[in-house]
């Protein structure tokens, strides 16, 4: 028996920065139409399985009336209440039923919400948020076979997956983390969740920097690069203004889609693997992969620790390529 579990969020692609910038659009009728997609590559790898989790939006049980012959869809028992803890809990669940990869719809997000979930189960993260640095922009195609691959045992998981980095962060008794980038924001509550001003944020601690991204990694990406693979994290406190950044000058980068801007750095640092660092915050919040999801009550003194740090203890991504690329040779037939 071979299984693949789906997750998908119905927000993904859908927040504040489609009103403020540029970003597309991921409307509900092409995620089912991805989802099914992933279940046509899945069957086509020889998966009989398919455990999804519901959702609020009733996506994946508009995919789910229409799914390939001979696979079995399975809901898991979770019930959708519109807030990420669905797919955190929706994918432990379908760990628990016995899935061999979690294929995760969704921006950086979701895939963290996956994360706290699935364990060591690999994901297979398909872009369909905003800020898309863990996630692939692959046809749900080629999703599905890539997780059919990995759940029949086509393709071994240690060949094709990599360990993630994440900002793990501690602030009173709240212990949290972040795949891509956290960042202690000035304002007080948490609002609408989405960053898409640089004037919000104040330090970043940063798992990966990738020049080519859009978010604030694309930040320290125009600084000091760090890439997944890079044992290394990085460090970084935003100027107020062109006069606080570094020699007087601020990076240029793309902070959301659309949006290609000046950010003025006050200081910034590489971070070695598990170093910590600590940072004094008042009555801010915290935002992990691009939303604000802490909001921080000061002590008696006027002021919390947060500490934090990066590890490599993410979850196990799949690299999409690298599976088809191992499936390859065996899928031909040898020529004499």
């Amino acid at each position: 028996m071979s299984r693949i579990g789906v997750v998908v969020n119905p927000r993904a692609g859908r927040d504040i920065r489609r009103l403020v910038g540029l970003a597309s659009v991921h409307n509900n009728h092409e995620k089912v139409a991805t989802i099914r997609r992933v279940l046509a590559g899945a069957a086509a790898a020889g998966v009989d399985t398919a455990v999804i989790v519901p959702d609020d939006s009733g996506i994946a049980g508009t995919a789910a009336g229409r799914v390939p012959d001979g696979l079995t869809v399975r809901w898991t028992p979770t019930e959708p209440r519109g807030s990420a803890a669905d797919s955190t809990a929706g994918a432990a669940a379908a760990v628990e039923a016995g899935v061999g990869a979690i294929v995760s719809l969704g921006g950086d997000g979701t895939q963290r919400a996956v994360a706290a979930g699935c364990g060591d189960t690999p994901i297979v993260a398909v872009s369909t948020g905003t800020n898309n640095v863990i996630p692939t922009l692959v046809d749900g195609t080629i999703a599905g076979l890539a997780a059919g691959l990995l759940a029949t045992g086509a393709v071994p998981v240690t060949a094709v997956t990599h360990r993630a980095k994440r900002v793990e962060l501690e602030v009173g008794e709240t212990a949290d983390f972040a795949l891509v980038d956290a960042a202690v924001c000035r304002d007080p509550f948490v609002g609408g969740r989405a960053i898409w001003r640089t004037d919000q944020a104040r330090v970043l601690i940063l798992a990966r920097a990738d020049p080519w991204a859009v978010g604030l990694s694309s930040i320290g990406g125009r600084i000091s690069p760090v890439s997944a693979d890079c044992d290394a994290g990085l460090y970084l406190e935003l100027g107020a203004g062109p006069a606080a950044s570094v020699d007087g000058r601020a990076v240029l980068a793309a902070v959301a889609p659309g949006r290609v801007i000046p950010v003025p750095i006050g200081a910034w640092r590489r971070l070695a693997l598990d170093e910590e660092v600590t940072v004094a915050v008042g009555a801010e919040t915290v935002a992990l992969d691009g939303e604000r999801e802490l909001a921080v009550a000061p002590g008696p003194a006027g002021e919390a620790t947060l500490r934090a740090r990066v590890r490599r203890a993410g979850p196990l991504l799949v690299d999409i390529p690298a599976v088809l690329a191992a499936w390859a040779p065996r899928a031909m037939p040898q020529h004499p």
